[in-house]
């Protein structure tokens, strides 16, 4: 009974840590050519984040429902405005950050085109820039 049953999160289920806020559904995959095929939707709540990652192909991104903050490594501020299309390219040297500093959602539908059976992306520690200082640590 469960095949009929309502699911009122359409599909969307709550992406792994280190993300938080984050929830997201696939709506296609497939395999050509060596490579994987996917077209996700995500949603991040505000003050909701990816945590910081790359990814092994590039990815094409469609910002909906507010502004996108991405910075890269350097923690450089970047926003992507909603309704804009954006290129993600591959590899660490491309790592990043998506959060949703404002108060609606952030919605993003994503075509991933990467090399076949690599994960959707891959977790970096935070950089040093974008770390919480502990207490009692020195500024050197």
């Amino acid at each position: 009974m469960a095949f009929f049953g309502r699911d009122p999160e359409r599909g969307f289920r709550v992406n792994a840590a280190p993300a938080t806020g984050t929830r997201s559904r696939v709506l296609v995959r497939f395999t050509c050519a060596g490579r994987d095929f996917v077209l996700r939707q995500t949603i991040i709540a505000p003050n909701g984040q990816s945590g910081w990652h790359f990814h092994d192909g590039t990815l094409f991104v469609l910002v909906t429902g507010g502004p996108l903050d991405h910075p890269a490594t350097d923690c450089v501020p970047v926003v992507k405005p909603p309704w804009r299309i954006f290129r993600e390219p591959s590899g660490a040297g491309h790592a990043h950050l998506a959060r949703n500093p404002g108060p609606k959602p952030v919605r993003l539908t994503v075509l991933y085109v990467n090399p076949a059976g690599s994960p959707l992306s891959r977790s970096i520690p935070a950089p040093e820039c974008a770390r919480i200082p502990e207490p009692g640590d020195t500024a050197h």
